[in-house]
């Protein structure tokens, strides 16, 4: 304390590298450093103690809250220390001051990037809470270059291949950020595609609120699943909506909800005799491979459509003018190669008839070309 007050500084480093105590605190309850900084000396008492710990020694403190070698290196962000300090077995990278901030959390709240990246990759817990609720993954995320953070604790996550390592949930990150890459690391080392992060979304609902379609289409060939929702009823449609209708994303969701919903079939209320006859009720589904819609077993029942559309045709118009029902809402229609047309009333409304009719078009043109790769 009296090095700091009159500016001592080879006294200070002579006593810092015999093992003086920088945690001891006097009757006013001021400590070394606390009184250097009263003294304008701030500069020079840190550049002592930088010294001291480059030389081999550690700064000793019986109070951590006071004075902290790894929290005091973290402020000054001086990298080459602190490369010396994570090195040391007795150093606690986890250890955390009064207000419950770690090393890891200063360095992200300060915008100490290279501090930070060393911290995550010598080991530190981003995971752990200050008095405020924060981590060092939500302090990161509200300094300007965020990304860089985020990309750092992916690596990391990748390099040592734990699932939601330390908190950080690696494949919604890399979902999130349309690293296409990084996700496909993942998917090879059974990253669950339909988990949960702490906010309730799953990965393909972060890319989908991206509007990164590719990335979309790689979970979906992985297994992620277009119809969970979250606790707040958002669905990965929903969520790529939010963005405008028509984008990438909603495209590829769009395609597997139709897919999944032809394949896996539904009753739906046939018309006959292109509107003249009675309606029935039947299932109807899409058979994948051979590109056949039916809805019975005959061959009759077993078509390839050329065409499908939402509505009625003006045929089926005239034909119900009299009963008034062409006007339902979930009315869609094929026609067949044999160049029949054919009526159907599913569940749900125009939405679900919309679905059908794209779902009628994609498993068609797979089952002919072949699915898009």
């Amino acid at each position: 304390m009296i090095c700091a007050r009159y500016k001592q500084e080879d006294c200070l480093k002579l006593l810092a590298s015999a093992g003086a105590d920088f945690g001891f605190v006097n009757a006013a309850g001021q400590c070394a450093k606390s009184i250097a900084g009263s003294t304008q000396w701030t500069l020079g008492f840190q550049q002592a103690v930088l010294d001291v710990i480059q030389g081999g020694r550690i700064a000793y403190s019986s109070n951590p809250s006071v004075f902290s070698s790894l929290m005091f290196v973290i402020r000054a962000n001086d990298i080459e220390t602190l490369k010396k300090l994570v090195e040391r077995s007795e150093i606690d990278l986890d250890e955390q001051d009064r207000n419950e901030f770690s090393a890891a959390m200063l360095a992200a709240a300060a915008g100490h990037f290279e501090a930070f990246r060393l911290l995550v990759f010598a080991g530190a817990d981003i995971n752990l809470r200050n008095k405020y609720g924060e981590t060092a993954i939500t302090l990161s995320e509200a300094n300007k270059n965020s990304d860089i953070y985020e990309k750092v604790i992916l690596e990391y996550a990748l390099a040592n291949g734990s699932h939601n390592s330390a908190g950080f949930y690696a494949l919604h990150r890399a979902a999130h950020r349309g690293d296409i890459e990084s996700v496909r690391v993942l998917m090879r080392r059974g990253y669950d595609f339909n988990a949960f992060d702490g906010d309730g979304y799953t990965p393909l609902m972060l890319a989908a609120r991206g509007g990164h379609g590719s990335m979309c289409e790689l979970l979906i060939s992985g297994g992620a699943r277009c119809d969970i929702e979250t606790a707040r009823l958002e669905t990965a449609l929903k969520l790529t909506r939010k963005n405008g209708v028509g984008n990438d994303a909603e495209c590829v969701i769009l395609d597997e909800l139709a897919r999944k919903l032809v394949l896996g079939g539904a009753f739906v209320k046939k018309h006959t005799k292109a509107g003249k006859g009675c309606s029935h009720r039947k299932t109807l589904k899409m058979v994948g491979a051979a590109g056949l819609l039916r809805w019975g077993k005959s061959c009759k029942r077993n078509v390839i459509c050329k065409g499908a559309e939402v509505g009625p045709s003006s045929a089926f118009r005239w034909n119900r003018r009299k009963k008034f029902d062409t006007g339902e809402p979930g009315m869609f229609r094929v026609v067949t190669t044999q160049n029949k047309e054919v009526h159907f009333v599913c569940d749900g409304g125009i939405e679900m008839a919309q679905l059908w009719v794209r779902g009628i078009k994609l498993v068609t043109r797979e089952a002919i070309f072949g699915k898009k790769q």
